[in-house]
């Protein structure tokens, strides 16, 4: 009889010890919130755990160890990882061995001026390394994923590969309407056509009109030429002097036909394809409508007009 009862409290022990091990697998772990844990390159099984218990992601590393090779086994990824708020062992696991780790970006806005790039890519955390300003348009607006401690040269780089491999995908279906003569001019006339307007519908209707211009030789008139060599592509923040419109400076196409010397922001995909391909239109003119958009004419008389219902507009709201 007290064999039998022995037996029976080793069974016990045995299942409950069975159950807790089970439940130390599948159970919550003890981070309060998110984590963020970097797990170095050729890092071991055992290595990860210790790095994990010592950021309070998992209670113990021996047993995740163990546990580890019973229940699931695998290799693990190195790379930066956010582990969820009690996080269990197995949970922990699955991310290590599928990789997936925390995803770091660095958004840039379609025509943003490269001296902002450059700002932002100083400010994104975790990037190591200084850069120079980039050349200006030479920039794919997009956001772009980096791990914790990559150099700030190596996201420019990519930055400025997938604009020039974006060109190469887009020159070659460029339109018959198009003035623009090479990639280069391509990117100057899509960055004033960016900085015109920010509905996305109009651009190929902005970049005929530019055209046509071009193509008569008539000035551009881009008011965000005049700004850029003051403010290197920065809002201004006031109205533009008469001195500003009168500079000769190579950007200034109030001062001179044709294009400027270089591009003014760094233009997205739609802008090039707009340039590539501008819409077939007989307009010369364009003025604000007041909703964001712009109002277009094919004569001069036709756009004072639209410029004073512009101006009436304005005065109405008190911005004049």
């Amino acid at each position: 009889m007290r064999k039998l009862i022995v037996l029976g409290l080793l069974a016990a022990i045995a299942i409950a010890g069975g159950l807790w091990f089970i439940q130390g697998w599948n159970g919550a772990g003890p981070a309060k919130q998110p984590t963020a844990v970097v797990i170095p390159r050729g890092s071991s099984l055992p290595r990860a755990a210790e790095i994990l218990e010592k950021a309070g992601v998992i209670e113990s590393s021996s047993r995740f160890v163990f546990q580890a090779k019973l229940f699931g086994g695998g290799t693990i990824k190195a790379g930066e990882y956010e582990f969820p708020a009690r996080a269990s062992h197995a949970e922990v696991l699955a991310l290590l061995r599928a990789g997936k780790t925390l995803q770091r970006l660095v958004t840039i806005p379609e025509g943003m001026p490269s001296v902002l790039v450059w700002e932002r890519l100083m400010k994104a955390p975790a990037l190591t390394g200084e850069v120079p300003v980039p050349e200006e348009g030479s920039v794919l607006p997009d956001s772009y994923s980096y791990q914790r401690g990559e150099s700030r040269a190596a996201v420019l780089a990519r930055m400025q590969s997938a604009m020039a491999k974006a060109l190469d995908s887009l020159w070659p279906k460029r339109g018959p309407l198009t003035v623009v003569k090479d990639k280069r001019e391509a990117v100057i006339l899509a960055s004033i056509v960016e900085k015109e307007t920010g509905k996305a519908p109009e651009r190929p209707m902005v970049a005929g009109v530019y055209s046509n211009r071009l193509r008569q030789g008539i000035k551009l008139d881009a008011d965000p030429t005049v700004i850029y060599p003051v403010t290197k592509g920065k809002p201004l923040g006031r109205r533009i002097l008469q001195s500003e419109l009168r500079a000769a400076n190579g950007y200034n196409t109030y001062a001179m036909a044709g294009l400027p010397v270089g591009p003014i922001a760094n233009p997205g995909k739609a802008s090039l394809q707009a340039v590539l391909n501008p819409a077939q239109t007989q307009a010369l003119y364009f003025v604000a409508d007041g909703s964001g958009g712009h109002v277009f004419a094919n004569t001069l008389a036709e756009h004072s007009a639209n410029v004073e219902k512009w101006r009436a507009l304005r005065r109405a709201r008190g911005e004049m």
